[in-house]
């Protein structure tokens, strides 16, 4: 769940700042067995690219990203 969650991330601040931002996710520290990995997935271009090809995890993210439902703060 982390790399997806890290890829909605990634899109919607993609999507919300200028191109010339450097944007690096990462997981915290100790948070999980494998955070390098997953930290190396969600900063490699053509990971992500070729994770949003996929129709289906495409699909996630952008109802993840889409999501109707009001924030509840």
């Amino acid at each position: 769940m982390a790399t997806v969650i890290g890829l909605c991330l990634r899109l919607k601040l993609m999507q919300n700042f200028p191109p010339h931002f450097k944007i690096d996710i990462k997981v915290a520290p100790g948070s999980l067995a494998n955070e390098e990995s997953v930290n190396k997935q969600l900063n490699d271009k053509e990971r992500v690219a070729a994770a949003l090809e996929n129709p289906n995890l495409r699909q996630l993210v952008d109802d993840c990203l889409c999501s109707d439902h009001p924030s509840s703060y």
